[in-house]
C-alpha cells in the first residue's frame, strides 16, 4: 500500500507510571525507528507520579541525550490516572494528529501511515491500530486474529467478530468499523478530539473511558475504526498499577457514561453491575457538563448507536425486576445460580454479585446469572419447573421443551409460581444441602420472596 507524501505529522503520547525503564525505552525505539521523521513531529511521556526513582533522572538524562527536542518527558505533581494523564498528554501535543499508547506498545513498520491517511481523508475519524499480542516471558510477538472491539453491558471492553460486512468483503486489509475500542491505543485529529470532549475529566483512573468515546463519537456524527494494515503489539502485564479499587472505578465511570449517553438503556448497566438505580452507592459526579455537550453536539440516540453500530448487543427492555432475590424464611440467602456446569440453582450468603443476578421479565421468565450481553456470549439461563421432581432447573431459555415450563407469577413479597404447574419455588430445610437450605418446587405453603430492585411494576 502506497501513500502520498502530505500526510500529516503526529504527536505520540505514552501514559506510564512505574513502568520499567527498559519497557519504556523500547516503546520509544520502536516508535522513533518504525515512523518516517517528517511525520514523527513529538514522543510525549507522561509520567503519572512514579515512585520508582529510575524512571527520573535516569529517564531524563537518556532521552535528552539520545533523542534531543524529539522526546519530551511531562511529569504530572500526583497521582492522576490514565484519562486525565492521557489529556495531559493532549494539552501537550503540537502535531495536528495525537497518538495514545500504553509505554508497553512497540509499533511494526508502517503502522503510522494508513492511520494518518484515513484522518486525511476524514477528521472525524478515530482509528484504532490493530492489536498484537506481546508475550510476558519471551517478548515474542504473537499476532492476533483481526477484530472489532465491542464490550458488555458492564462496558467492560472485549474483541468481538468484526462485522458481517467485513467478512462478506473478503478484504483483510479493510477498515473494521467498531463499536468502542480496547483503550491501549488509539490515533485521532487534535482538534476534533477537543471539539468532542477529549475524555471524560469526570472519570477516574480508567475504565469505562474507552466504550464512553466509542459511543460519543458515533452517536456525534464521527466514526471509530480498526486499521488492520496499522498494527501494534502490547505487553500484558501481570501486574498494574492502578489496581487499587479498579473494579470501583469502572463501575463509577461506566455509571456516569450511562447517564449521559444510553437513555433508557442506562438500566442495563445498573442490571449489570447488579446495583440499584437509586442510591446504587456510588457517587459518580457532576454529569450536567456532559450532558450539555451531548446537547451542543446534537448527538442521536443510544437506539440509533445500538441498530447501527452495535447490533449484537443483546437488549433487555422487557424486565420488570432484577437483583438478589431473597426467601422470608431465609433472609441472609439468596437464589445463587451455582456451579455453571451443574443447571440447579442454589441458596447462598448473599454477596451481590453477578451469580446472584436475577432477572424477571414482562414475558414471566426468572434468569439467574450475568447478562450474555452479546450474541457472542451464552444468555443467562432461564429457572424450570419440568414437573418431574422438586428440584428446579437452570436450562438455556431456548432449550426448555415446553416454553410454559420457563414461566413464572411473581410479585413483591409474594410467592413465586409456577404457570405450567401451579407449584412454588420454596425453601425447606435439609442437613444433606449446603448451609442446610435447598431450594424445591412444591404444593403453596405461603412462602414469600423478595427482589431487590424494580424497573417497572406490574400492573394489577
Amino acid at each position: 500500500m502506497t501513500h502520498s507524501e502530505d500526510l500529516p505529522q503526529i504527536s505520540v503520547v505514552f501514559i506510564f507510571v512505574n513502568e520499567a525503564l527498559s519497557v519504556i525505552l523500547r516503546s520509544v525505539h520502536s516508535v522513533v525507528n518504525h515512523t518516517p521523521s517528517q511525520l514523527l513531529k513529538e514522543v510525549i511521556l507522561v509520567d503519572d507520579n512514579s515512585d520508582n526513582v529510575e524512571l527520573k533522572f535516569n529517564l531524563d538524562q537518556y532521552v535528552h541525550k539520545r533523542y534531543p527536542g524529539l522526546v519530551k518527558v511531562v511529569r504530572n505533581s500526583r497521582r492522576e490516572g490514565l484519562i486525565r494523564a492521557r489529556l495531559q498528554g493532549w494539552k501537550v501535543a503540537t502535531a495536528p494528529i495525537v497518538g495514545f499508547f500504553d509505554a508497553h506498545v512497540e509499533f511494526n513498520i508502517g503502522w503510522a501511515e494508513p492511520a494518518l491517511a484515513r484522518i486525511r481523508e476524514d477528521r472525524r475519524r478515530i482509528i484504532l491500530p490493530a492489536i498484537d499480542n506481546i508475550k510476558y516471558s519471551t517478548f515474542e510477538v504473537q499476532q492476533y486474529a483481526s477484530a472489532a472491539h465491542g464490550y458488555n453491558w458492564g462496558l467492560w471492553c472485549m474483541y468481538i467478530i468484526p462485522p458481517q460486512d467485513w467478512l462478506d468483503r473478503g478484504d483483510e486489509s479493510a477498515p473494521i468499523r467498531t463499536p468502542a475500542m480496547i483503550g491501549c491505543s488509539f490515533v485521532v485529529d487534535r482538534e476534533y478530539f477537543g471539539d468532542i470532549g477529549l475524555l471524560d475529566p469526570g472519570m477516574e483512573v480508567y475504565g469505562a473511558e474507552n466504550i464512553e468515546l466509542g459511543m460519543r463519537v458515533w452517536q456525534c456524527g464521527g466514526s471509530m475504526e480498526v486499521l488492520p494494515c496499522s498494527r501494534v503489539a502490547h505487553i500484558e502485564r501481570t501486574k498494574k498499577p492502578y489496581n487499587n479499587d479498579i473494579d470501583y472505578y469502572a463501575k463509577r465511570n461506566a455509571l456516569r457514561a450511562a447517564e449521559v449517553w444510553m437513555d433508557d438503556f442506562k438500566s442495563h448497566v445498573y442490571m449489570a453491575w447488579n446495583i440499584p438505580m437509586t442510591n446504587p452507592g456510588v457517587d459518580f459526579g457532576d454529569v450536567s457538563e456532559r450532558l450539555a455537550l451531548r446537547q451542543k453536539l446534537k448527538c442521536r440516540s443510544f437506539k440509533w448507536y445500538l441498530e447501527n453500530v452495535y447490533p449484537e448487543m443483546r437488549v433487555y427492555n422487557n424486565t420488570l425486576t432484577y437483583g438478589e432475590v431473597r426467601n422470608s424464611k431465609a433472609s441472609g440467602y439468596c437464589l445463587d445460580q451455582g456451579a455453571e456446569d451443574d443447571d440447579r440453582a442454589i441458596l447462598y450468603p448473599c454477596h451481590g454479585m453477578s451469580s446472584q443476578l436475577v432477572r424477571y421479565s414482562a414475558d414471566g421468565l426468572l434468569q439467574l446469572g450475568p447478562l450474555g450481553s452479546t450474541a457472542f456470549l451464552p444468555d443467562s439461563k432461564c429457572l424450570v419447573d419440568d414437573g418431574r421432581g422438586r428440584m428446579p432447573a437452570l436450562k438455556k431459555c431456548e432449550d426448555v421443551a415446553r416454553p410454559t415450563q420457563r414461566l413464572w407469577d411473581f410479585t413483591q413479597s409474594g410467592p413465586i409460581v409456577s404457570r405450567d404447574t401451579g407449584r412454588c419455588l420454596e425453601v425447606e430445610m435439609s442437613k444433606d444441602a449446603n448451609f442446610g437450605l435447598r431450594l424445591v418446587v412444591q404444593r403453596c405453603s405461603g412462602q414469600k420472596w423478595m427482589i431487590r430492585n424494580w424497573i417497572k411494576h406490574t400492573k394489577h
